[in-house]
Formats: structure tokens, C-alpha cells, sequence
């Protein structure tokens, strides 16, 4: 963390969260961390993002229910040969919400720097049609385990290294 107000979101958000999450969510914080993300306040969550590109990698907070639960968010959308866990989470987003379509596939959006097909989310449908969605956008990872951490450190690193080479201009070392 860089400031003491960024401490204190974290602390202030951890605390909310119960022995089995608090782990979970310490280790995705401390990975963000050291490659530079900050945390910055939201309405309802915690969002990261890079001094050097300001784009949002990841969000995460506590979803106001009956009985409140953590949720994480997470931009993965310049990753290849990620898990079917998260490779079902990218088929359910984009049949869900087929208005997020990635208009940057057509020329129509230039929000995101790199060649389209190596920013957005994709998929294939059973009927064959290839189907893509904006990779702006952090997709909920819906409870998160042990199990997901690694790879989810795997998918920062990775969208990392193209945020910081296609909207910083800093060459992968």
C-alpha cells in the first residue's frame, strides 16, 4: 500500500470478511500490491488500478443481501488458456449480457489500446457462432476458493503485463 488511507480501506474491508475469506482476499490484495496496484475507494467496492494506466483490473467488496458476502471482480479479458472455471464465467457474461458485444471487434470503440481480438472476452457456442464482449469490463469470479487463487494471480500478472504494454507503453521485460 502506498498511503494510510489506502491501509485503512483494506483493513476496513477485510475486517468485514470472515476467517475462511479474509485469507483469500489478503493474498489477492498483497499480489496487486506488489505490482502496483492501488486500492481506491468506491460506492459499494474497492477498485484497483495502475498509476501508470488507470485502468481497473480488479473491484471487490461485499454485496448487500440478506446475508452479505464478499464478491471479486476481475479484468482477465488479454489472457489466453485460462481455467474452464473462468472460461465458463466469460460464456455466462456474454450470453447474459449480449449488449456489452465488443464494439471494438467492428472499429466502433477505441477505449482500450492493443489489436481487438487480444482484449476481449471470447467464446465459442455450441451452434459454432464465435461470439466476443468488451474486455473492459472486471467479471465477477463468484466464490472464490483456495483452489482459484493461483490461477487468479496467474490472470493478474498476465493482464498486467499487456495493461502496462498496450496503455503504458512499457515493453514485457
Amino acid at each position: 500500500m502506498k498511503t494510510k488511507r489506502q491501509e485503512e480501506l483494506v483493513h476496513s474491508f477485510l475486517s468485514t470478511l470472515g476467517d475462511a475469506s479474509r485469507p483469500l482476499y489478503q493474498e489477492i490484495i498483497t499480489c496487486l500490491s506488489e505490482l502496483g496496484y492501488n486500492p481506491q475507494k468506491g460506492k459499494e467496492n474497492i477498485s484497483f488500478k495502475h498509476d501508470l494506466h488507470n485502468k481497473q483490473i480488479a473491484k471487490m467488496g461485499v454485496k448487500k443481501a440478506k446475508e452479505p458476502s464478499p464478491f471479486f471482480a476481475l479484468r482477465f479479458s488479454a489472457c489466453n488458456g485460462y481455467p474452464k472455471r473462468f472460461a465458463d464465467i466469460v460464456h455466462a457474461i456474454i450470453a447474459r449480457y449480449p449488449s456489452r458485444a465488443a464494439r471494438c471487434m467492428d472499429g466502433d470503440c477505441n477505449y482500450c489500446r492493443g489489436e481487438p481480438d487480444t482484449h476481449t472476452y471470447s467464446c465459442a457456442f455450441t451452434d459454432g457462432e464465435r461470439k466476443s464482449s468488451c474486455g473492459a469490463y472486471a467479471l465477477e469470479i463468484p466464490g472464490i476458493t483456495a483452489d482459484d487463487i493461483e490461477a487468479i494471480k496467474s490472470l493478474i500478472k498476465e493482464e498486467h503485463t499487456y495493461l502496462l504494454k498496450h496503455e503504458a507503453g512499457i515493453p514485457a521485460t
